[in-house]
């Protein structure tokens, strides 16, 4: 056992705690591994499943020990014999043996390094299935530290080129560095390396790295500051998602950014559709105030950006992401997962971070407004003759040409209320809804005041409109259509010419606007003092516009055309239809998807 002052190695109890399993997106990660034992590291968390699933189901898989610190150690030391491990609280482990598994080790976590024992008498690859993660380290002030770089995993760079462009770093006389080449434990194994020049550093192999007295925290040229441990995580409701790309060195950094497509999901996680639709936003376009964007493709042009060197204008720059949710096809909760992937310029760094979005669901109350600009016309054209005079027909009339029905501007729009309930499936227009708190100490959208805690009536809001008729059971009126962007609703309102509740046509206590005859006891018919309705109302949702807030929104606000036809019936059946329309605004108020009634 080989002591060195100071070692601190990792708070992986820290990381365990701190990064969320962030499934969806799935990345395999191959590692080399050695008969004997060798160190790797992982870029990937594979904490879905036990660790007995991932190696022992495998029957061809040679690890038999799996060894992981958890806890930083009293002295500063790394290991040329198993034995102090055995017993040791700084240390998790995992023990495959003939009759089952022992340890307190239980799942692979990520940015974590592990010392690894294959029985096997050649060299085996490990593939880990997992979903990648962004780097995070916690360098030492001095000492050892146990870790892996982010290099890329075909032609990595030697340890001279990786370390260049970190002069702190470059110098062998001042940086020393170990690794497990396989083999037992001892004297040779961990073993230093003395040649940067022909080592690389290779994906997934973890190395003992010490700088004597410098601070570090050099894991490539280039660094992206993520909002969370989920990556780029837009869920079914995110529209954009901005983050840092930093250059660390003292030269120029180009960085490019690819989409690539997630792997299957194993078995028991949530099926991944496809990959998302993602946006790079550009400049603002200070002409009209929008901002153009590129498509990142799978398999398309990867977008690149250069960074000034480290600490000047231009090193730091922000980049925002969106997700083009009209692209987004199929039904609420659809997962879309894919791999951002980052390098750089010098080919020394490759970072893989997730990205995913979810289909998101247009249920729960929107409010909003019409607003009517148009009105059909009901316009007759006479005939005239020479002198500019009526023409009458031999009936007496005059005579009519033409009938002018189209629509026409108003001089002061009109407003409407709309209230809308989507359940998910079905969307109905309401008259009158009630929001707050039942006695349950839940959170309800009702159709009746009843429903809600008596107590708590003074948190509550009601909001009705004035513009739908009212019944006392607050009839919820079908749509027709989707409620989505491009999509179209369409309800149909229907109010009797006996309502004396609704009828615009009706006046209870008004004589000539009772629906009663000269004796106020016998009923008219339609169309003898008011008409039977019909109102077809006709909401024509707006598709986004090419910019990228309209392709991002996330669907709180719909806005589109408002369109009403009003039939009025009258006797023997005749009728007539008026027309109007103008244009809506809607906002989800509550995704409460459930609707109380009594």
């Amino acid at each position: 056992m080989v002591q060195w002052p100071h070692l601190r190695f990792g708070l992986w109890a820290l990381l365990l705690a701190v990064t969320a399993p962030a499934y969806g997106q799935w990345l395999t990660q191959r590692l080399a591994v050695p008969p004997g034992w060798s160190a790797v590291y992982l870029h990937v968390d594979a904490s879905y499943a036990t660790i007995d699933s991932l190696v022992a189901a495998d029957p061809n898989n040679p690890i038999e020990e799996i060894w992981l610190w958890q806890a930083p150690p009293t002295t500063v030391q790394f290991f040329s014999t198993p034995t102090p491990l055995a017993g040791s609280s700084q240390w998790a482990n995992w023990v495959h043996t003939g009759g089952g598994f022992t340890g307190n080790l239980t799942r692979l976590i990520p940015n974590a390094a592990y010392l690894i024992h294959s029985v096997a008498t050649s060299n085996y690859t490990w593939q880990v299935l997992g979903a990648p993660v962004a780097p995070s380290y916690t360098w030492t002030t001095t000492g050892l530290n146990l870790l892996g770089f982010p290099t890329p995993p075909t032609n990595p760079p030697t340890f001279q080129q990786f370390f260049s462009l970190a002069p702190i770093l470059a110098d062998p006389s001042q940086t020393q560095v170990y690794q497990y080449p396989g083999g037992d434990l001892g004297a040779t194994n961990p073993a230093r390396l003395f040649s940067f020049y022909s080592a690389n550093v290779t994906r997934g192999q973890a190395f003992w790295v010490r700088s004597t007295n410098s601070f570090n925290q050099y894991f490539g040229p280039f660094q992206v500051a993520l909002p969370g441990a989920a990556g780029v995580a837009f869920g079914n409701a995110a529209g954009q998602i901005g983050f840092h790309l930093s250059n660390v060195t003292a030269t120029n950094v180009t960085v490019a950014l690819a989409l690539r497509a997630s792997e299957s999901a194993p078995a028991g996680q949530p099926f991944v559709v496809g990959t998302p639709p993602v946006l790079v936003r550009g400049a603002l376009n200070p002409t009209n105030l929008t901002y153009p964007f590129a498509t990142l493709a799978v398999g398309g042009a990867a977008q690149s950006w250069t960074l000034a060197p480290q600490g000047q204008s231009g090193s730091d720059i922000v980049i925002v992401l969106g997700i083009n949710r009209y692209a987004m096809a199929g039904n609420a909760g659809d997962l879309y997962a894919g791999i951002l992937q980052f390098t750089d310029s010098f080919h020394d760094s490759e970072i893989d971070v997730p990205v995913s979005a979810q289909v998101g669901s247009s249920a729960g109350l929107w409010v909003g407004n019409a607003s009517v600009s148009q009105v059909g016309n009901y316009l007759k054209v006479y005939q005239r003759d020479t002198n500019n005079n009526l023409v009458v027909a031999t009936n007496g009339a005059y005579v009519v040409t033409n009938t002018i029905t189209g629509l026409g501007a108003v001089t002061q729009p009109f407003p409407l209320r709309l209230i809308l309930h989507n359940d998910g499936t079905n969307v109905v227009l309401l008259q009158r809804v009630f929001y707050g708190m039942d006695p349950g100490s839940n959170t309800v959208i009702a159709t009746a005041e009843s429903l809600l805690d008596p107590a708590r009536l003074g948190n509550a809001r009601r909001i009705s409109s004035v513009n739908w008729p009212w019944t006392g059971t607050n009839t919820a009126w079908p749509f027709v259509g989707t409620l989505a962007a491009g999509g179209t609703l369409t309800s149909t309102i229907t109010v009797p010419y006996d309502d004396q509740a609704s009828s615009p046509f009706l006046h209870t206590y008004h004589p000539d606007h009772d629906n009663l005859d000269a004796t106020f006891k016998q009923q008219l018919n339609p169309g003898g003092e008011s008409y039977d309705m019909m109102r077809q109302v006709t909401l024509n949702i707006t598709p986004p516009s090419n910019d990228f807030a309209s392709l991002t929104q996330a669907g709180q606000t719909f806005y589109g055309t408002y369109q009403e036809s009003v039939v009025l019936v009258g006797l023997g059946g005749a009728s007539r239809t008026f027309n109007s329309s103008g244009s809506f605004a809607i906002n989800r108020i509550s995704p409460i998807a459930s609707l109380s009634r009594p």
